[in-house]
């Protein structure tokens, strides 16, 4: 399997990123770690086996990337504002910078995959349903999706526009977004055991506000065995990618 060691300067972060990039061909696919997480996570918790055959087979591409979650949502002692201001960066790296890039390295015209477990999960589900044109599908394991709990009751316009149970309630039933939502294949998806309380609780608000847009995400809770760890994510990845790379092509 190729592999690539990527840095990339970043003018809105004013900083080199880093990331990993996994195969030859086929979909790209943005990575997004865990809480805290750098690049080489996905493959140092034993992540990429479960994305075989179609990594060997040259069907998808992965970008796995660092997180700056140790100076947004970690910063537990900053300024709240001036973490969700950096956080806001980050994503229009990812989405103003990055995916360019992406697009560009993989000579892919289409959009995107993103995946991610935990807080990876988290930022994977808030990119997709924020940038839809950017992003065609969505393997989302035990991500929260309130942000406010995650900044522990502080909100502000920014902590707004990264907390899904917060916005998405307020998208018009005929926004364009709801089809442009429709146009992709969402997964969402959680165990029933050990640490998942606040996943099931945000994931059973987005369910009802799915089913009141009319918005064709898949929710699915695994069972009560199921903890919030890499084991299960493991299995997670390996059961949804091939059935999400059906729904939206190679």
């Amino acid at each position: 399997m190729l592999v690539r060691h990527q840095h990339y300067y970043s003018n809105i972060l004013s900083r080199d990123t880093y990331s990993i990039i996994y195969g030859h061909g086929g979909k790209p696919v943005l990575v997004l770690p865990s809480q805290d997480g750098v690049a080489q996570d996905f493959e140092g918790f034993g992540m990429l086996p479960s994305c075989e055959p179609l990594l060997s087979d040259g069907l998808i591409t992965l970008y796995c990337v660092d997180s700056i979650d140790k100076e947004t949502w970690s910063n537990y002692n900053g300024n709240p504002r001036s973490r969700m201001e950096l956080h806001e960066k980050w994503i229009q790296h990812l989405t103003q910078e990055y995916v360019p890039f992406v697009k560009a390295d993989s000579l892919w015209q289409g959009r995107l995959m993103a995946l991610g477990c935990s807080m990876g999960g988290t930022h994977s589900g808030n990119l997709v349903l924020r940038f839809p044109n950017l992003f065609d599908s969505l393997i989302a394991m035990s991500g929260a999706f309130d942000a406010s709990w995650l900044m522990y009751g502080y909100m502000d316009d920014i902590v707004y526009i990264n907390s899904p149970v917060h916005y998405m309630p307020n998208l018009p039933k005929d926004h364009y977004f709801v089809d442009a939502l429709n146009s992709c294949k969402m997964v969402f998806c959680a165990g029933q055991g050990a640490w998942e309380d606040e996943m099931l609780r945000t994931m059973g608000i987005l369910k009802s506000v799915f089913d009141e847009k009319g918005i064709n995400a898949w929710i699915d809770l695994w069972g009560y065995d199921v903890n919030h760890d890499w084991p299960w994510w493991r299995k997670q990845l390996a059961y949804f990618l091939p059935i999400v790379m059906d729904a939206v092509g190679a």
